[in-house]
């Protein structure tokens, strides 16, 4: 189990990091077919004074690049080096996953529903428990982050448990462009944090497989706000400003299409659209129909399917809305 003691020396998979150091720890659980050793790098800076942990982690689905790029980023630019505590950077953490562009582990199952895992469950599962023993016990904050699957683009945004005080101060503080009060979905990693009581930030946008610079610089910047608020940033490093305040969405909605085709948007992810307003066009390949979507209600765009070609059904926009109508129970974006 990973745990700081007495003299302030932190302690994590059989390593010891004092004060001031610096340290890529490999984090090994299973091999490959060829028997080839497949290591997680667990880079870790600390500072001499003592001071919270903070967890970072990326890579959870290993096609979702663009959180990899921002954990990249905050390494790069020694953003992680606080100014006091630690600061535990592990940019893939789906490492099978991410040298095959897949979502999933190679057992077909999602890293992010078999949290805290089990020692003889399946690979992911076994690498879900080591890792809830082995690291998660010495953070004290966690942030995660992620991107819209397959071809949904997420607005930039950071997901909370509506309920939880702390959060929302810290999403605050993030400042992305929306906050999203998202229940927590059991056997997942933040489900496992909440359960532990380690308050976690969820970040998610842009797509999986795509690295969007745009998306990057919202997810560096509000980290380096966020650690400034902690007290924690290095006094080099500049703390962005941002005028304008995260819009909080308390509750969202799919629209679906009735006819399948050729999809053609017409708005932009993060718009705000108003009702009857012109969104998206389905067309025939053969040039003989031609059906207009129109927004039902006001709202802000949160998701986007970038698809060219959509069936009757499928989920193209995520939407902002006031309340949920009918019986109460809002889609994820899991459930789609």
């Amino acid at each position: 189990m990973a745990f700081i003691d007495s003299d302030n020396i932190l302690t994590m998979l059989g390593q010891k990091v004092a004060p001031g150091e610096s340290a890529t720890i490999n984090f090994n659980l299973a091999k490959l077919y060829t028997t080839s050793t497949v290591e997680i790098p667990v880079i870790v800076e600390r500072s001499k004074k003592p001071g919270p942990v903070i967890l970072i982690t990326s890579g959870i689905h290993g096609d979702e690049i663009n959180g990899v790029e921002i954990v990249r980023q905050l390494i790069a630019k020694k953003i992680n080096k606080p100014k006091k505590g630690t600061i535990i950077c592990i940019p893939v953490l789906n490492i099978f996953g991410f040298l095959d562009m897949k979502r999933a582990f190679p057992d077909g199952r999602d890293l992010n529903r078999v949290f805290p895992g089990n020692p003889r469950g399946s690979l992911a599962s076994r690498f879900a428990y080591q890792f809830v023993k082995k690291i998660l016990p010495v953070a004290d904050y966690c942030l995660d982050f992620h991107t819209g699957g397959a071809s949904r683009f997420n607005a930039a945004q950071i997901r909370i448990d509506a309920d939880n005080i702390e959060t929302k101060q810290f999403a605050e503080v993030f400042n992305a462009p929306f906050t999203l009060h998202s229940k927590i979905i059991p056997k997942s990693y933040r489900a496992t944090c909440a359960r532990l009581g380690i308050p976690i930030l969820l970040f998610e946008g842009g797509k999986s497989k795509v690295s969007d610079k745009e998306i990057a610089r919202i997810g560096v910047h509000g980290t380096i706000r966020f650690f400034d608020y902690l007290e924690i940033l290095n006094s080099n490093i500049e703390v962005p400003v941002s005028n304008t305040p995260s819009v909080l969405v308390k509750a969202t909605k799919w629209i679906r299409p009735n006819h399948s085709g050729l999809m053609h948007v017409k708005v932009e992810c993060g718009d705000f659209i108003k009702k009857g307003q012109h969104i998206a066009t389905i067309t025939d390949p053969y040039g003989k129909f031609r059906y207009p979507i129109n927004a039902p209600d006001n709202g802000y765009v949160i998701n986007v399917n970038e698809a060219s070609l959509v069936y009757q059904g499928d989920a193209i926009f995520n939407v902002s809305v006031d309340k949920i109508k009918g019986n109460g129970k809002e889609e994820t974006e899991e459930e789609v």
